[in-house]
């Protein structure tokens, strides 16, 4: 209740909130919300000259060059996407948890094998490695959600080794210590719980690094297939249209 008194005090915050519960709503509802099947190609959804239909009664945002409804497209897309977004950024979050407790807690020769191979894969730029993952194997929702987690866990891992160093040096461990506790008990009662804070948080906010990267991949054609819809092969499919509607405009304000 104090919680919810507060955020409807930061008006920026409580609309913030709208917006996601919106997109996730819409994610989770999309075969009752949107009008039509994603898919459907209507005859009556393309010009006399096979273009897109702009918006109207029967279409509220519009046709794709095949005739199908972009919004039923889009509200579908949302679903692909919030997949994606949650199940690449757990994975990465797990990944990277994993590997930055055990390299800060441990340190050691299993310390600097784990966070060599971490400054690794931080060398390859993020999106130039989740291009050749992609490639490499045959891109699906779920293919293209582990690529993006192999290349999204280095930063979580950095920052939860930084942290179990930390942690590690305060005085109550050196008091666990004292006492006999062992490494295990020392690890996942006193320090893992520690970490969650900082857990959520990578958790919450590499959504939407997770969501724009698949929206990056599918638009450069190595991320979810069409006919699936996701909104980075939603906008690659329309590319030419918004092309030229662009140069209509602007030839319309020259004259």
């Amino acid at each position: 209740m104090i919680i919810l008194k507060k955020l409807l005090k930061r008006k920026l915050a409580l609309f913030g909130l709208i917006i996601i519960f919106t997109a996730v709503v819409l994610a989770i509802f999309a075969p009752f919300i949107a009008p039509f099947s994603p898919n459907e190609q209507f005859f009556d959804g393309l010009t006399l000259e096979g273009a897109p239909l702009g918006p109207e009664a029967g279409f509220l945002l519009g046709t794709d060059l095949l005739g199908r409804d972009l919004l039923s497209r889009i509200i579908h897309g949302s679903r692909t996407s919030l997949i994606i977004g949650v199940v690449a950024n757990g994975v990465a979050v797990t990944i990277g948890a994993f590997v930055g407790i055990t390299a800060g807690y441990f340190r050691g020769l299993i310390g600097s094998i784990l966070m060599r191979f971490t400054d690794l894969m931080m060398a390859f730029p993020a999106l130039l490695l989740a291009i050749v993952l992609a490639a490499i194997f045959k891109p699906s929702i779920w293919i293209v959600a582990m690529v993006i987690a192999m290349v999204n866990w280095v930063q979580v891992a950095r920052i939860m080794y930084a942290e179990t160093i930390s942690l590690s040096e305060r005085e109550f461990i050196d008091a666990e210590r004292s006492l006999g506790a062992s490494r295990v008990r020392i690890l996942f009662k006193h320090i893992t719980p520690h970490l969650v804070s900082s857990l959520i948080v990578f958790g919450t906010l590499g959504i939407s690094t997770t969501v724009l990267l698949e929206a990056t991949l599918s638009y450069l054609g190595v991320g979810v297939q069409p006919p699936t819809p996701s909104w980075g092969n939603i906008i690659f499919e329309n590319q030419e249209s918004y092309l030229v509607h662009f140069a209509i405009s602007l030839r319309s304000r020259n004259h």
